[in-house]
């Protein structure tokens, strides 16, 4: 087993992303907000009231999205990493996302594993 992970910058892109997982086979996955350190310290070195203006705004729209997902097999994995390619397109440019995978040892509680 494998935990994939996808920081997608290109957020109009997560359903088109979601569905070929699905595609892939992938059970499920989990998908959180999330704001990358250099978006981090730009906005806190800006001043205190556009700041506080900005802090409404940002809550409606994440910077962008973390998917996280448990994948069986190193089939499974790659068709999953090849769907992700074709959805987002190339990676190697700045903005467009970071993914990855890490090998997994235990899994508790996914698919009747104890």
């Amino acid at each position: 087993m494998f935990l994939l992970v996808l920081v997608l910058n290109k957020t109009e892109l997560l359903e088109q992303v979601l569905q070929s997982l699905v595609q892939a086979g992938v059970p499920g996955a989990t998908i959180f907000d999330s704001t990358g350190m250099g978006r981090a310290l730009e906005q806190s070195t800006h001043d205190s009231i556009l700041a506080g203006i900005r802090t409404i705004f940002e809550h409606t729209r994440p910077q962008n999205k973390t998917i996280i997902s448990v994948v069986n097999s190193p089939e499974q994995k790659d068709s999953a990493i090849r769907g992700i390619q074709n959805v987002i397109g190339d990676m190697s440019k700045p903005g467009v996302g970071i993914l990855f995978t890490i090998p997994l040892a235990d899994v508790v509680g996914l698919n009747g594993n104890q």
